[in-house]
């Protein structure tokens, strides 16, 4: 006999004997099903769970066919395009910008398959370095300004409280997770909208660190609950007809939050649809001790500033940095009220040493409250502090009498820069070049670069001539070792070898070049030119005699930074 629960499913069972010898005798078998009946629930719930990650898998490579075709048609129509009219510049300078913008945002595919990849197999380590959040943040602002414009979006950038601005951390990784969150808001954020990062410094936990909470906020469409439920997880996009043509690999939040963890942070995010979404990311950060930026400078010592700004705690931030480098300070919400003291302050013969204004004042803009000081007959320096970008109203702001300009977000070593350069005591070098440290000179110097590729090379060639390098080539490994085997001292300082190649591969070509019988040949400096990023690429590239190891594509600043360092 068979008992059933409640459910319907098997309890226990009955077994009843037979009569035997004119007595009947019963045997009582009972079986209990329960953790069977768990068993199979978890199998269930397995089975389940693998198919929806197969369908997201499947989804995800659907629409990497799709998000991967996209720039790729871009790249080569707007080459086509611009072959055929190659006799007009404004037309080819239109379409050589889209083809980099189409190739930026295939890079930044490739990327995220490849982070995913390494963190799902533990394979990502953290590089900790010294690092300037000052400089992440205003590199961060120069990245998205493009987007920014094409998108006719405004973009507010500020930091509060933050004392210590250079920190220890892996740079790479912050800027990953920054400019996946910026680029997330931008991308679901109308035209005319409203996106902000705000940086704020708070106690840690442990001596030697500091908490640093960072939200990037957007007035955009916003995210259901439901889709917040699993943001987080590889392969998802939401799907709403608003999003529907949004491009993208549904892995960059999967990766945001993985390098989060691996930092030791949090991060959490607050949406409502149709208002806006925020990220909330808070991260402990080994410190580096101010003392440079925190002591009071000589010349400013004593000296008087205004500070005019709508936001009270962008007054309270910056009149205590001013504080902080031995100026006095005060500090006024309204424009008007900042001409009604600088009149005040010229008639009692206290006059200000420096003026730092706001752009965007709500009851007069920057800009007019410089022009009426100014029409006072105070020639202080006037420095107009924005969150915003000023070019398009620089001609205008110097024309009114503005001395300089400073970005948001302020941080120490900002104020201090631009102080001393408004007051006449620092002249700042201006360059104008797109070539990162230009003024570096490598005339003298001569590369052998090894590169299978012919527009690699020639790309690898015309950026090394604007530095100064002499450059000899090489086609495949081969021929790299016996250039350098038949090669007097001094005639290549270093060696660019890439690794995958025809004949012989970089690897070998370098263990072959490290045999030879010249010690002076044998040792010469050899940097791997890889588009394999992992790090037991960066381990075998070692092991096999390298000195060095650059990703492809190559970025020119990392590029000249390790040749400096590699031809000390």
């Amino acid at each position: 006999m068979v008992v059933l629960d409640t459910e319907g499913n098997t309890d226990c069972e009955y077994s009843m004997g037979s009569e035997v010898t004119g007595k009947k005798k019963y045997i009582l078998v009972m079986s209990d099903r329960t953790s069977d009946r768990k068993m199979n629930q978890a199998l269930s719930e397995a089975v389940h769970a693998a198919e929806t990650a197969n369908r997201a898998k499947s989804t995800f490579l659907s629409n990497m066919s799709h998000d991967i075709r996209t720039p790729m048609n871009a790249i080569i129509g707007f080459t086509t395009l611009a072959v055929s009219n190659i006799d007009d510049k404004k037309k080819v300078r239109d379409y050589l910008g889209k083809i980099l913008s189409a190739s930026n945002h295939l890079l930044s595919l490739i990327n995220d398959i490849l982070d995913m990849s390494r963190i799902e197999s533990g394979k990502i380590q953290l590089e900790e370095m010294e690092v300037s959040l000052s400089d992440v943040l205003h590199d961060l602002k120069t990245i998205v300004s493009g987007q920014i414009h094409a998108k006719q979006l405004e973009l507010y950038m500020d930091a509060m409280d933050v004392t210590n601005e250079n920190v220890y951390c892996d740079k790479t990784r912050l800027n990953q997770v920054l400019l996946n969150l910026l680029s997330n808001a931008i991308k679901f954020t109308p035209a005319g909208g409203t996106v902000s990062v705000r940086l704020r410094q708070y106690p840690g936990t442990k001596k030697g660190s500091e908490l640093y909470e960072i939200r990037v906020k957007d007035n955009g469409i916003g995210m259901s609950q439901e889709f917040v439920q699993k943001i987080f997880s590889p392969f998802e996009r939401e799907r709403t007809s608003t999003v529907s043509r949004t491009q993208g690999t549904g892995l960059g939040m999967a990766i945001t939050k993985n390098i989060v963890d691996m930092m030791g942070g949090t991060i959490e995010v607050q949406t409502e649809q149709g208002k806006g979404t925020e990220f909330i990311v808070r991260l402990p950060f080994r410190i580096q001790p101010e003392q440079h930026h925190t002591e009071k400078i000589a010349e400013l010592e004593g000296l008087k500033a205004l500070v005019v700004d709508d936001d009270f705690n962008t007054c309270d931030s910056v009149t205590k940095m001013l504080v902080k480098v031995g100026m006095r300070s005060e500090w006024t919400l309204s424009g008007k009220e900042a001409v009604l003291r600088a009149r005040q302050s010229v008639e009692l013969g206290d006059a200000f040493h420096a003026y730092i204004i706001d752009w965007r004042l709500p009851d007069m803009n920057g800009i007019e409250v410089t022009r009426q000081i100014r029409s006072l007959g105070d020639d202080t320096p006037i420095i107009i502090l924005t969150a915003y970008d000023w070019s398009d109203i620089e001609v205008e702001a110097r024309a009114a009498g503005v001395t300089a300009f400073c970005a948001k977000p302020l941080f120490m070593s900002d104020i201090r820069e631009t102080l001393m350069t408004a007051i006449g005591q620092k002249q700042a070098d201006v360059e104008d070049t797109i070539f990162p440290a230009a003024g570096l000179d490598f005339r003298g110097k001569s590369l052998l670069l090894v590169e299978d590729n012919e527009l690699n090379s020639e790309i690898a060639v015309e950026i090394l001539n604007e530095y100064g390098f002499l450059v000899d080539t090489a086609e495949n490994g081969a021929e790299a070792v016996e250039k350098v085997k038949n090669s007097k001292l001094g005639n290549y300082d270093l060696v660019l070898m890439d690794v995958q190649m025809p004949v012989v591969n970089g690897y070998e070509a370098t263990k072959q070049i490290r045999a030879l019988n010249a010690p002076s040949l044998a040792g010469i400096t050899i940097l791997a030119m890889t588009a394999n990023a992992f790090d037991e690429d960066r381990k075998k590239a070692l092991e096999c005699g390298m000195d060095g190891f650059l990703s492809k594509p190559i970025v020119i600043e990392e590029l000249i930074n390790t040749l400096q360092n590699n031809l000390k």
